[in-house]
């Protein structure tokens, strides 16, 4: 089954808190955050004196993953791969009002995978093929390769048989995914939706948690397993004894994580599609949902700050910290402005802009 294409929203508005601010000015960081509902990349920094905001339209935004200068994106029918290209980025739009600039310099065009998670294991990227049930990595020959697939699944075909869609790394090998089910028929997750989900050991394929609510984001964090019970609205540690903590409720159904520092970033959404999220239990106990990023204390267990989505955005899908950078750009293919940016290794230019008359037909 195709995902229907959603027209991006005509306008975009978020809100932060003091804490929010205070806590990005701090950080000497920005966040990367995707959207597959508002079809937009957003870049969130710090310009100084207030909260910036940056969105870029891609098709259908999911998976997101960071490796030292370089970002992946999966999108609908392609993998993007980008690279900080820094001693462009003073000289672009205007002097110095952005220190980082992403630019696309490798896009693998792929059928609808359903890509969910990304992540870089060492320096080989990963990617959650939801539609075949596998993890796999890009490939110049196929659309992909497969790595890996749970052992219930006894095939590799296109049917969403069990929704796998987070994947955690540890000492840079793939170590635990999430599924919304064990099934191994088309779409067999939605019948238990509500209390099917799993997180599988890669290694062993042994189940290590299981009777969770559409769980996504699994990640590896200071020597333990962390991810999110996204229909209950928890983030969930896993102790060494293979029991899981509830280190906070948010009102969200919850997708993407990441941790900075002795914080969580967590991702926000609200239920917008009932068919396959309705009846969860998070919408059961809170009267309204919020689309956004909270910063989460990981001692106390409370909220630091909050970013808010008021219009536009409904539901997130990643997000990323970007050290070292407060006031990032990224450019898709659609912008001009990356045929006129010659980045290697001992170069920088921008050529001049009248080259881009020059290719019009005359």
């Amino acid at each position: 089954m195709s995902t229907p294409p959603i027209s991006p929203p005509e306008t975009l508005k978020c809100s932060v808190d003091a804490g929010f601010a205070e806590w990005l000015a701090a950080s000497c960081g920005s966040l990367a955050i995707s959207t597959y509902q508002a079809g937009r990349l957003f870049m969130v920094g710090w310009n100084g004196r207030q909260v910036s905001f940056l969105p870029r339209a891609f098709d259908r935004p999911m998976g997101l993953d960071v490796n030292g200068q370089r970002m992946a994106l999966a999108t609908r029918n392609s993998l993007f791969l980008f690279a900080n290209s820094a001693a462009l980025a003073p000289g672009y739009l205007a002097p110095n009002r952005y220190d980082a600039l992403y630019l696309p310099h490798l896009e693998y065009h792929l059928p609808d995978l359903q890509i969910h998670d990304l992540a870089y294991a060492g320096n080989e990227l990963w990617m959650v093929n939801t539609r075949l049930s596998c993890l796999c990595v890009p490939s110049v020959d196929a659309s992909f390769e497969a790595r890996w697939r749970p052992r219930f699944i006894d095939d590799l075909a296109p049917e969403d048989r069990c929704h796998l869609n987070g994947l955690a790394v540890r000492d840079d090998r793939p170590a635990f995914v999430t599924a919304l089910g064990t099934t191994n028929t088309p779409q067999g997750w939605r019948e238990a939706k509500h209390k099917g989900g799993v997180v599988i050991d890669v290694d062993s394929q042994e189940t290590v948690l299981a009777g969770l609510a559409m769980p996504h984001s699994p990640r590896w964090h200071d020597g333990a397993l962390w991810l999110l019970n996204s229909g209950e609205g928890q983030l969930l540690k896993v102790g060494s004894d293979g029991r899981a903590e509830v280190v906070c409720e948010l009102p969200a159904y919850l997708r993407g994580l990441t941790f900075v520092g002795g914080c969580a970033l967590v991702g926000l959404c609200q239920i917008r599609e009932r068919k396959v999220f309705g009846g969860m239990p998070v919408a059961d106990r809170h009267a309204e949902l919020v689309c956004g990023v909270a910063i989460i204390d990981l001692a106390s267990g409370r909220q630091r700050g909050l970013m808010r989505f008021t219009e536009g955005c409904s539901e997130i899908y990643d997000l990323r910290f970007l050290p070292g950078v407060q006031r990032p750009n990224v450019l898709n293919t659609a912008k001009d402005d990356l045929k006129l940016a010659i980045s290697a290794a001992d170069c920088w230019y921008w050529l001049p802009k009248e080259e881009l008359a020059a290719e019009q037909p005359k």
